[in-house]
C-alpha cells in the first residue's frame, strides 16, 4: 500500500517531488533491493513520485513537467510525450534534440497499439567505405565528430506524425512549453552545467558562443535563453514537419553541412519519413511485453533473452552467482544474434520470427552449461552512450507512451546548426562503419548494418511497455547508454515481474552487462558478493566493474494511479498531478 499519497503541485520552474513507498496492486510483496544482496549494496537514493491521474518521467524535471501540464490542460499520454520531447530539446542539449531521432511506443486503453520508427537515415551521398583512411585502411573519427558524423534527422517528423495520429490536441498548443522554456530561459542545473565542464567537443564549433560565454561554460545558476532554438521551434509549432524539412530551418542545416563538408542536401530532408511498425508482442510468466522492431535492435534482443531465462523456473535469487550466470549467458547468445543478423528490415531480411521463437529460445537454453562460462565465437563477418534519453508518460485514462530519442554521443557530433539553434547526431557512428571492427562503444557487427544510402543504422534503443495478466498496464520503461539501454531495460522488468521489487528498488538495483563481445561481463558497484565475483572468475567469466551502466526512466501502475521513478544514477525529474 502507499505509505504516503500526495499531489505533486506543477510548474516550469517549481517542482515539489514527494518521495512515496509502493506496492503494486497491494498484492505484491515489495522487497528492498538490500535483501537480495545481504546488506552489501552501495544503493543511490530513488524518489519514487505518486500521482493519482497522470505522470512523466525523464531525465529533466521541466520537461517531465512540461508533459504533465499539457495532460492537465486536456492532452492525452501522446500530446504529453511529444510535449516532453519537444522540451527536452530545449532544456537537455546534450541528449535531447531535434537534430537527431528515436523510436516511441504507443499502447492506448482502448486496446490500439503501435511504434513509431524515426531513427535517422544516412544520406544519400553515403558510402560504404567513408569513414576509412583510403591510406591505412583503418577508422578515422569522422563518424563520431563534425559535419560528416550525421544521418539525417527523424525527431521532429516522428513527434509530428505522432502527435497527427494519436494526439488530441493541436501542435502548437502542445509546444508551447517547450517555446516558453527557449524564449523566457530556464535556470541551468548542476546537471547541465557538469555535462558542459567534461564535454570537449562542443568548443569546436559554433554552439560555443552560448553555452560557453568568455570560453568558460555556464554555470550552475546561469539562465539560458535559447532565442534561435526557440524561432525554430515557433516555426514547427506553425507549420508542421514542413517548418524543419523545408524553408529557413532547412537551408541553415543545409548550408552548415555545405560549409563544413557534410553531405545533408535538400533532397535528404525532403525525402525523410517517419515509419510505422507493429510492436515485438512477447510474453514472460503471463505477462506482455510490448518492445520495439528494427531498425531498432532492442525489442529483439529483449525478446530472446527473456525466452531464454523462461526456461529456467524459478530463476535463482538475485546477486546470487546461479542467476549472474544465467543472465548473463542469455545475454550472451542474444547479442550474438543481434550483431549478425539485425539491421534496417528495409534493407537486410531480418529472421524476426526465429529470433522471438520460444522454440529456438529452448534450443539456446539447452547450450548453456549451469556450472562453466561459454566462450563467445568469434565473429562472423559476412549503440548509443548515456547522451540517449528515455521518457515514460502515462495519462488518467491508461493510455501510455515510452520514448527514447538520442544524438549518440553527448552533444551529437558537436556541430551546431547557427541560425536554428540545436546540435545535429553522429548516428553514423551505430553503422558498421567497418564490419567486424569495434565501434566508439566496443559493438562489433556485421555487414548486416553496413552503410547504404538511405539506410536507418540499427539502434539498441528499447522503449518498452508491460501488460499484466489481465491486459492491463503493468511498467512503462526504457533506458539510455548504447547497448546496455538492452540489458539495463531487460533487468528493470525482470527486477519487477521476477523478483518482485517495486519500481524503485528495480531501478536501484546494481546492473549488469554482456553484449557477446568484448567477451567481458561488466558489473555496477554492489551487483554481487567477493565470494560470487570468485565463483564467476572460476567458471570462467571475465569481470570487469565500472560506473552507473546506464540512464532509465520508468512508470508503474499501483493502486489508485501511477509512481514515477527517475533514473536514481543520474538527474531528472517524475512529474505528475
Amino acid at each position: 500500500m502507499l505509505n504516503r499519497v500526495s499531489r505533486v503541485a506543477l510548474s516550469l520552474v517549481a517542482l515539489a517531488l514527494i518521495v512515496t513507498a509502493c506496492r503494486h496492486g497491494g498484492a505484491r510483496q515489495t522487497v528492498d533491493i538490500g535483501t537480495y544482496l545481504g546488506g552489501e549494496a552501495k544503493l543511490v537514493a530513488a524518489e519514487p513520485v505518486f500521482a493519482e491521474h497522470g505522470m512523466v518521467a525523464s531525465n529533466s524535471a521541466l520537461a517531465s513537467a512540461a508533459g504533465a501540464e499539457i495532460m492537465q490542460q486536456g492532452g492525452n499520454a501522446v500530446d504529453a510525450a511529444v510535449a516532453t520531447g519537444f522540451a527536452l530539446a530545449v532544456t537537455y542539449p546534450f541528449a535531447g534534440n531535434i537534430g537527431g531521432g528515436g523510436f516511441m511506443n504507443i499502447a492506448m486503453a482502448d486496446g490500439r497499439t503501435a511504434v513509431i520508427d524515426y531513427r535517422e537515415i544516412a544520406p544519400l551521398a553515403a558510402t560504404r567505405d567513408m569513414y576509412v583512411d583510403p591510406a591505412t585502411g583503418k577508422l578515422t573519427n569522422k563518424s563520431v565528430v563534425g559535419h560528416l558524423a550525421s544521418g539525417v534527422p527523424g525527431a521532429v517528423a516522428g513527434m509530428t506524425e505522432a502527435l497527427a495520429k494519436y494526439g488530441s490536441l493541436p501542435l502548437a498548443k502542445v509546444m508551447a512549453p517547450a517555446i516558453r522554456l527557449a524564449r523566457e530561459g530556464f535556470v541551468v542545473d548542476s546537471a547541465l552545467a557538469r555535462s558542459l565542464r567534461g564535454n570537449r567537443i562542443v568548443p569546436q564549433f559554433a554552439g560555443k558562443t552560448l553555452f560557453y560565454p568568455n570560453g568558460e561554460p555556464l554555470a550552475a545558476g546561469t539562465r539560458l535563453v535559447q532565442a534561435e532554438l526557440a524561432r525554430t521551434l515557433e516555426t514547427i509549432a506553425a507549420k508542421g514537419a514542413a517548418g524543419f524539412y523545408t524553408g529557413e530551418v532547412a537551408d541553415a542545416l543545409v548550408a552548415k553541412m555545405q560549409r563544413g563538408g557534410g553531405i545533408i542536401t535538400h533532397e535528404d530532408l525532403k525525402r525523410y519519413k517517419a515509419e510505422w511498425r507493429t510492436p515485438i508482442r512477447s510474453t514472460y510468466r503471463g505477462y506482455t511485453l510490448l518492445t520495439m522492431p528494427p531498425a531498432s535492435s532492442g525489442g529483439i534482443t529483449m525478446t530472446e533473452t527473456m525466452n531464454i531465462l523462461e526456461q529456467f523456473a524459478p530463476l535463482p535469487r538475485f546477486g546470487s552467482t546461479g542467476y549472474t550466470h544465467l543472465l548473463t549467458e542469455a545475454f550472451r547468445r542474444a547479442f550474438i544474434d543481434r550483431n549478425e543478423k539485425l539491421g534496417d528490415p528495409a534493407f537486410v531480411k531480418v529472421p524476426l520470427d526465429q529470433l522471438t521463437s520460444k522454440t529456438y529460445a529452448k534450443s539456446l537454453a539447452a547450450g548453456i552449461d549451469r556450472t562453466h562460462a561459454t566462450k563467445t565465437p568469434a565473429f562472423k563477418v559476412a549503440a548509443e552512450p548515456e547522451h540517449t534519453t528515455h521518457y515514460s508518460v502515462a495519462d488518467a485514462k491508461g493510455n501510455v507512451v515510452s520514448t527514447t530519442t538520442t544524438l549518440n554521443g553527448g552533444y551529437g557530433s558537436g556541430v551546431w546548426i547557427p541560425r536554428a539553434g540545436f546540435f545535429m547526431n553522429n548516428e553514423m557512428d551505430d553503422f558498421a562503419a567497418q564490419p567486424g571492427t569495434p565501434n566508439m562503444f566496443g559493438l562489433v557487427q556485421g555487414e548486416a548494418n553496413a552503410i547504404v544510402p538511405g539506410k536507418r543504422m540499427l539502434s539498441a534503443m528499447a522503449p518498452t511497455i508491460v501488460l499484466d495478466s489481465e491486459g492491463k498496464v503493468l511498467l512503462v520503461v526504457g533506458a539510455a547508454g548504447g547497448p546496455r539501454i538492452i540489458t539495463t531495460t531487460t533487468e528493470v522488468v525482470l527486477n519487477v515481474i521476477e523478483h518482485r521489487m517495486s519500481l524503485a528498488d528495480a531501478m536501484r538495483a546494481p546492473r549488469l552487462h554482456h553484449q557477446s563481445l568484448p567477451d567481458t561481463l561488466r558489473y555496477e558497484d554492489g551487483a554481487f558478493s567477493d565470494a560470487v565475483a570468485d565463483s564467476l572468475r572460476a567458471m570462467g567469466h571475465s569481470l570487469q566493474r565500472t560506473g552507473g551502466l546506464a540512464n532509465a526512466n520508468g512508470i508503474m501502475r499501483v493502486n489508485g494511479g501511477w509512481i514515477g521513478v527517475r533514473e536514481p544514477r543520474s538527474s531528472g525529474g517524475a512529474v505528475g498531478y
